[in-house]
């Protein structure tokens, strides 16, 4: 479900236009307008132990915070929404009273055709919030995502995640756009559940895009952030952005590690 906000090198990237019958390997963004049919949101979801929210914030004040980067059309963001909080799995079911108290997701994809998908079919308006933003957009980024902050009086989130994206960020803005990307999320999220690409999905994004007839994406021959991106993204996380790892959920069915880090300098709700 998810992916990403991107851009070509540093120049401001139009929003992606409508793609009514396009090829579905034509979201040179990631932005796949059915990506949760090929990729369902279970098999992650799966991967997660129950509580996890009450595990990492024991005594924390809620509402929680929590930040989806790439969220794509939503079904992603529902999900992992009603798993957090223990909630049924059916999107008929209505908002169990005061859930809204518990967690607030504000998820944004810089698609706005699959952000307005995402907002039609929410079953959770009260506490799931949807935006077209382009996170590298630091001057569209920054007050939009301060605003919301303020609303709760707070300066970070709690939790952010950041599921199939960073592949396309990497792609769109290269080496130094992956360093910022990832030191952004680092400075803005007390944990961090990130599910990296592998390398060969990075060759067949771009494959794809051949295949079509499309520019090459600008940035792929000259990655030098390459081969084992699980390993290297647990590795500029834990070296470069002041965090550790706490644990790994294992791998999907499509071989993606869900990896979920701490900042080392934020203290967790509840913690002290």
């Amino acid at each position: 479900l998810q992916f990403p906000p991107g851009a070509g090198s540093g120049a401001k990237m139009a929003a992606p236009v409508s793609r009514s019958g396009a090829e579905p390997g034509a979201a040179p963004y990631g932005n796949f307008p059915n990506y949760s049919r090929f990729h369902p949101p279970e098999g992650r979801i799966s991967l997660l132990p129950q509580g996890l929210l009450r595990s990492l914030f024991p005594g924390a004040t809620r509402p929680l915070l929590g930040l989806d980067v790439g969220c794509n059309s939503g079904e992603l963001s529902v999900a992992l929404y009603q798993h957090l909080l223990g909630l049924q799995d059916s999107s008929s079911s209505p908002e169990p009273p005061g859930a809204d108290k518990e967690l607030k997701l504000l998820c944004c994809d810089i698609d706005p055709e699959l952000i307005r998908r995402a907002q039609q079919s929410s079953p959770f308006p009260a506490s799931i919030s949807f935006a077209s933003l382009d996170i590298m957009d630091s001057g569209a980024r920054e007050p939009f995502l301060s605003s919301f902050l303020q609303r709760f009086g707070r300066s970070s989130f709690d939790i952010g995640f950041c599921m199939s994206v960073t592949m396309w960020i990497h792609l769109n803005h290269g080496d130094r756009g992956l360093l910022e990307f990832l030191a952004l999320l680092a400075s803005l999220c007390t944990f961090l559940l990130v599910e990296p690409q592998p390398w060969r999905c990075y060759r067949a994004a771009a494959r794809r895009l051949r295949r079509l007839g499309r520019d090459d994406f600008e940035h792929f021959r000259s990655l030098r952030i390459n081969g084992d991106m699980a390993e290297s993204i647990t590795r500029i996380l834990t070296q470069e952005c002041a965090m550790e790892l706490v644990c790994s959920f294992g791998s999907t069915s499509w071989d993606r590690s869900l990896l979920l880090f701490r900042s080392t300098t934020a203290h967790p709700q509840g913690s002290d």
